[in-house]
């Protein structure tokens, strides 16, 4: 899950929209028949980076039955993360760290620089990255980052073509064959493309999400468009299986079931069965 943004409406009554949307996409992950293993939480969090923000969102978080690996983003603040999450591994100053489970690698990153909205991604943590890459070349890896690395399309979200954040992110990863995507969020929209010819995608966001406009906009110029929308909360389940490594995303909004796994369709399930060779 990504882009929560728990306190941007703290007095909301009875309670701010951010937070109805994180319960309900908790609540659909939870009871989902789907096993899940563990859960990244790419950054913002927090819409403001408080305490209070970050205590509500780990008292929710409470529930899960799984471990929980948060990171941060550029809404959110390293030290009441930690306060929260306390818990989570830092070096050299960066939240940032690296997990394994069934022959993946999972390593988490850090793009945040306070007082920026875009992402950063210093010379000290392209060298940690190049590192952690280096010491585990043939373990298949997965990179989560919450700034992506790319230039989207929707202008007033986008980084400049070649900050040198994405450069150094770029050297860091440079030929690493072991890394089968990156994900990100921060953009609110599902987006895929490559970065240096990986796989890269953007997870929806848990808060409301971005409009869908990839018109030119001029920040000397408010024309009235569209910038968020109530679209439905998403999250991502990324199965590793076999050696192979897929995404699915999935919204939260009420849906009407209209087959089931009943004795009447049995003989299609049996059917598509025996087609496999």
């Amino acid at each position: 899950m990504t882009d929560i943004h728990i306190g941007f409406d703290p007095d909301a009554k009875p309670e701010e929209l951010n937070r109805i949307r994180f319960r309900a996409t908790l609540d659909r992950l939870i009871r989902s028949a789907n096993p899940i293993d563990m859960l990244v939480l790419s950054g913002d969090l927090t819409d403001r980076g408080d305490r209070d923000s970050f205590e509500k969102t780990a008292a929710l978080l409470r529930a899960c039955p799984f471990p929980i690996y948060p990171m941060v983003g550029n809404h959110d603040t390293r030290e009441e993360l930690l306060n929260a999450f306390p818990g989570t591994p830092t070096q050299g100053g960066f939240i940032h760290y690296a997990v394994e489970q069934e022959g993946l690698r999972i390593i988490l990153l850090d793009t945040l620089e306070p007082g920026r909205h875009g992402g950063a991604f210093c010379t000290r943590r392209r060298d940690w990255l190049a590192a952690e890459l280096a010491a585990h070349p043939d373990t298949p890896t997965l990179i989560f980052m919450h700034h992506p690395p790319v230039v989207s399309g929707i202008g007033w979200m986008d980084p400049g073509a070649d900050e040198s954040w994405m450069l150094n992110f770029g050297d860091a990863v440079a030929g690493h064959s072991q890394i089968l995507a990156i994900h990100c969020g921060h953009l609110h929209r599902p987006i895929h493309t490559t970065f240096n010819g990986i796989p890269l995608s953007v997870t929806p966001s848990v808060a409301p999400l971005v409009a869908m406009d990839l018109r030119p906009i001029d920040p000397e110029n408010p024309d009235g468009r569209d910038l968020i929308t109530t679209e439905p909360a998403s999250y991502a389940i990324h199965r590793w299986a076999n050696g192979s490594l897929l995404t699915h995303y999935e919204m939260v909004e009420d849906w009407q079931v209209l087959a089931s796994y009943t004795p009447q369709l049995q003989g299609m399930i049996r059917e598509m069965f025996s087609e496999r060779e």
